[in-house]
């Protein structure tokens, strides 16, 4: 069992940036690749971000490519988002999500096992 939850949402305006933390615990907490998900019209969650497990790789979707990151401090058992040049489009219920299964970065929902419970970011002016 993996426990996940996210933090650091709130409201930004355009052009400013957010780092969304989420911390796991559990047996497995630091074994495992770390994705994040938001949701999206006509999706039941759209791929963001994705850190693996050894932390060496990541991918990222074209719509934030160049605007956010995925550290991760495996010491704190905690990943990141650090989303910058944030833009009205970007306002979402994010997402954190673990993969234990695989050593390879995937994007799909069902590739993950567990979830938390999400963070809203909203950005306003």
């Amino acid at each position: 069992q993996v426990q996940l939850v996210e933090s650091g949402g709130g409201v930004v305006p355009p052009g400013g940036s957010l780092k969304l933390s989420c911390a796991a615990s559990g047996r497995a907490s630091s074994r495992f690749a770390m994705g994040w998900f938001r949701p999206a019209p006509g999706l039941e969650r759209e791929f963001v971000a994705v850190l693996s497990r050894s932390g060496d790789s990541s991918d990222y979707s074209d719509s934030v490519k160049g605007r956010f990151t995925i550290p991760r401090d495996h010491a704190k058992n905690t990943g990141y988002l650090q989303m910058n040049s944030l833009k009205p489009e970007d306002t979402a219920v994010y997402y954190c999500a673990a993969d234990l299964r695989s050593l390879r970065l995937r994007i799909g929902v069902r590739d993950y096992d567990y979830w938390g419970q999400g963070t809203q970011v909203a950005v306003s002016s």
